[in-house]
C-alpha cells in the first residue's frame, strides 16, 4: 500500500544518508501534496515553515526529468534553486529515487528504461557530487540492470563463480596487515570490498578488455579509529605498513588526505602487488573520512566545525551563481551543471602558489576567468610550466 514507499524513503534518509528529524518528517510527507487533497498550507500549519518549504521543493521537482525538452530542464532548474536553498530537498529526492529504483521490477519496460536513463544521466552524478558514493554505485548498478541486463547478468554470474576464491585471497592478503597494525596499537578494521558491477563494466569498455583481464574486482579498505589530530600521521603509518609487506606501484598513489576532492572525499589510495602476482587496490582512511565517503554531504555538515570551507560549499556557491545568471537558457544551464557534476578535476597552482580546481579538459582561458572575469576578458596568452601555450 501507499504508506510503504514514504516509510522506505524515510528509512533511507535516516540510515543511508544520516539525515536528521526534519528531513525524516519531510521524507514521510514527500508525496502528500501531490497525491492527496492536503495542501502546503495544511503542512505548514501542522509542521512549520521549514518542513513546508522542503515539501514544496520536493513537489516542484517531482515532474519526471526528460532530457529532450526544455520545459523539463526548467523543472530541473527549479530543483537546483531549492538545492541552493536547502540541500535536504535533493538528498530526500535521491532517497526517493533510490527506493523507486529498488522496486522497479514489476513496472512496464518503457517506464523502467525512462527512469533508469534519467537516473544515470542525473541522479547518479548528483549523488557522486554530493559525496554519496555507496548510493551512486547502487543507482548505477540498478540502472544497468534494466538498461544493459545481459551484460549485468553476465558480470554478476562471473563474480559469483569466483566468489569463494576471492574471499580466500582477501583473507590471505589482509591477515598480515591486520596483525602488524594491531602490534603498533593502531585500532583498525581491514576488509575487502567488491567493486560495483557498473564500475567493472566501465573498466571493460574503457580499456577494451574482457572480464578475465579486469584485475581489480575488489579493493581492500583499512579504516582507522583515530583522533582528528592524528589522522594524517596514522593513515601514512598504515600506508607504510602495507607497502613494507607488498610492493606498491608508484604511479598509483592518490593522496586525497592532503588535498581532498571537491565533494569532501578524503582517502589514501595505493595499488600494491599482492600474492600470486596480482595487483590490489588499498584504500586507507579514518572512520570520520569513511563516514564522509559513505554519507557525503550530511556527514560533511556534522564534522563541519573542524574542517575549513570545503569544495562542497564552493560548489553550491557555484550552482547559485549559475542559477542567478539570467541569460542562460535552461538546456545550456543543464549542460553547464552537468559539466560541474563530473568530479574529475585538475589542480592548477597560480604563480602565487594558490591552488585552483577546474573540471578536466579546462583551458588556460577558463583558468584566467576563474581568477577574475576581467583577467579572462583581457588576457592574450598563457604559460604552463614556463612554456607558452595557446589559450584554448
Amino acid at each position: 500500500p501507499y504508506i510503504y514507499h514514504p516509510i522506505a524513503v524515510a528509512q533511507i534518509a535516516a540510515e543511508e544518508i544520516g539525515l536528521g528529524t526534519t528531513s525524516i518528517v519531510c521524507a514521510l510527507l514527500h508525496d502528500l501534496v501531490e497525491d492527496t487533497a492536503i495542501s502546503l498550507e495544511d503542512i505548514e500549519r501542522e509542521f512549520g515553515k521549514k518542513v513546508a518549504k522542503i515539501i514544496d521543493g520536493l513537489t516542484k521537482i517531482s515532474g519526471v526529468f526528460d532530457y529532450n525538452s526544455s520545459l523539463q530542464a526548467e523543472n530541473f532548474r527549479k530543483m537546483l534553486l531549492t538545492l541552493a536553498d536547502d540541500v535536504r530537498v535533493i538528498l530526500i529526492k535521491l532517497a526517493d529515487r533510490l527506493h523507486n529504483m529498488r522496486t522497479m521490477d514489476h513496472m512496464p519496460r518503457d517506464k523502467q528504461l525512462k527512469i533508469s536513463s534519467e537516473t544515470v544521466y542525473l541522479y547518479a552524478p548528483l549523488a557522486h557530487r554530493l559525496g554519496l558514493y555507496a548510493m551512486k554505485s547502487e543507482l548505477e548498478d540498478l540502472a544497468m540492470k534494466y538498461m544493459e541486463s545481459d551484460t549485468y547478468k553476465f558480470i554478476a554470474k562471473k563474480l559469483n563463480e569466483k566468489k569463494a576464491e576471492r574471499e580466500l585471497y582477501i583473507k590471505e592478503f589482509v591477515e598480515p596487515i591486520a596483525e602488524i597494525l594491531d602490534g603498533q596499537d593502531l585500532d583498525a578494521q581491514v576488509y575487502g570490498r567488491p567493486k560495483s558491477i557498473h564500475s567493472i563494466w566501465t573498466k571493460m569498455r574503457k580499456k577494451n578488455i574482457p572480464f578475465e583481464e579486469v584485475y581489480d574486482l575488489f579493493a581492500i579498505r583499512i579504516i582507522l579509529d583515530s583522533k582528528i589530530e592524528h589522522e594524517k600521521a596514522d593513515c601514512w603509518k598504515a600506508y607504510s605498513i602495507v607497502t613494507d609487506l607488498y610492493h606498491p606501484n608508484p604511479d598509483r598513489l592518490r593522496d586525497w588526505i592532503s588535498s581532498p576532492k571537491a565533494n569532501g572525499y578524503e582517502s589514501l589510495h595505493t595499488t600494491v602487488m599482492g600474492p600470486k602476482g596480482q595487483w590490489v587496490e588499498v584504500q586507507i582512511r579514518t572512520k570520520r573520512m569513511n563516514e564522509i565517503a559513505e554519507k557525503g554531504f550530511a556527514a560533511h555538515w556534522k564534522y563541519k566545525e573542524s574542517s575549513s570551507d570545503s569544495g562542497l560549499d564552493l560548489w553550491i556557491h557555484k550552482v547559485r551563481e549559475l542559477l542567478s545568471n539570467p541569460e542562460s537558457n535552461a538546456l545550456d544551464f543543464l549542460d553547464d551543471f552537468k559539466m560541474n557534476l563530473f568530479s574529475d578535476e585538475i589542480f592548477i597552482f597560480t604563480p602565487k602558489g594558490a591552488l585552483i580546481q577546474l573540471p578536466l579538459d579546462a583551458t588556460a582561458l577558463d583558468f584566467a576567468f576563474e581568477i577574475h572575469s576581467d583577467l579572462g576578458a583581457k588576457c592574450i596568452g598563457a604559460k604552463v610550466n614556463h612554456k607558452l601555450v595557446p589559450l584554448s
